[in-house]
C-alpha cells in the first residue's frame, strides 16, 4: 500500500480522497487546526492531520500539493530536502524564480502535474525542435474570476459579452492570479519560459466552462489546441481536470 501526503483540505484535495485509486491511502493531511478534528473523525484515526509536513516522523510515497502557490512556497524546498517526492498543481509558484531555483536545487523528486491542460507532452517535444510563439488564453465565467484580481480590471457584475481583461506574460498572470492562472504557468515551464509565454485572460458571462486554448508554432510546424472542461462544483476556480490531473499522479504512484 503507497502512503500519499495531502497538503491542503479543500475543493481539490476533496477531489481526490473521492476518487483515490486502489492500493494508495492517505496517511498524512497537511491543513490548518480547524480542520483537524473533522479529518480524525473522517478516517476514523488512521489519517494524521498535520500544520507542518516536517511533523511527520515517517516517510510517505508521495506528497501531492492540492492547495496553493502560497503552499508551494511555504513548505516545497523542505519537502525536497527531505528526500521525498513532490508533486505540485499550483505550478504558478514558479514564476517566483528563486524559489523555483531553490525547489530545483533541493533534492528530492519534483513533479510539475498537468493540471487543467492537455498537450504539454506535444510542447515539451516541440520544445527540442525550436519553439518559437506559444500563446495561452484562458476563458472562464464571471463567478470563475470572483475574488481574484480581475475585479479590479472588469466590473464582472455587468459584463454583457467575452472580453479579454488582462495580456501579459505567464510570469504576471501567474503573480497576479494565484488561483487562476496556475495553467499559464504549467504552459511556460514546459515551452518557451515564463516572460515568452503570451497569456490572455477573458470573462464570458455566457459559459459555465473553463476554456483553455493553446496555439503553438515552431520550426517543428504549429498545433493549436482547445480544452473546455467543467470546474469543481465546490469551487468554480478550480478545474476538474487539474483534480483529476492529482488523481492520476496517485494512480501511478500505485503502479510503481
Amino acid at each position: 500500500m503507497k502512503k500519499v501526503m495531502l497538503i491542503g483540505y479543500g475543493a481539490m484535495a476533496q477531489a481526490v480522497i473521492e476518487r483515490l485509486p486502489a492500493n494508495v491511502a492517505i496517511g498524512w493531511i497537511v491543513a490548518r487546526e480547524s480542520h483537524h478534528q473533522a479529518i480524525l473523525a473522517r478516517f476514523h484515526g488512521e489519517v494524521t492531520p498535520l500544520v507542518d509536513p516536517l511533523a511527520c516522523d515517517a516517510t510517505p510515497d508521495l506528497v501531492l500539493e492540492c492547495a496553493s502557490q502560497q503552499a508551494v512556497a511555504q513548505y516545497g524546498e523542505a519537502v525536497l530536502k527531505r528526500g521525498w517526492h513532490l508533486a505540485v498543481i499550483s505550478t504558478g509558484a514558479l514564476a517566483d524564480s528563486e524559489l523555483e531555483q531553490r525547489l530545483l536545487n533541493a533534492g528530492g523528486k519534483l513533479t510539475l502535474l498537468a493540471g487543467a491542460v492537455a498537450g504539454i507532452d506535444g510542447l515539451s517535444a516541440a520544445k527540442e525542435g525550436g519553439l518559437q510563439r506559444v500563446t495561452y488564453q484562458s476563458r472562464k465565467s464571471p463567478a470563475s474570476w470572483r475574488g481574484s484580481y480581475a475585479e479590479q480590471l472588469i466590473d464582472l457584475a455587468t459584463v454583457q459579452e467575452a472580453q479579454i481583461f488582462f495580456e501579459g506574460s505567464a510570469r504576471e498572470a501567474a503573480r497576479l492570479f494565484p488561483a487562476n492562472a496556475n495553467v499559464a504557468a504549467t504552459v511556460a515551464l514546459g515551452g518557451v519560459g515564463m516572460d515568452d509565454t503570451r497569456v490572455q485572460l477573458m470573462v464570458d458571462p455566457a459559459t459555465k466552462r473553463n476554456t483553455h486554448t493553446l496555439h503553438v508554432e515552431g520550426l517543428f510546424g504549429e498545433f493549436h489546441l482547445e480544452l473546455s472542461g467543467l470546474p469543481l462544483a465546490s469551487n468554480p476556480k478550480t478545474s476538474t481536470l487539474a483534480a483529476l490531473s492529482a488523481v492520476r499522479a496517485c494512480r501511478e504512484l500505485a503502479q510503481c
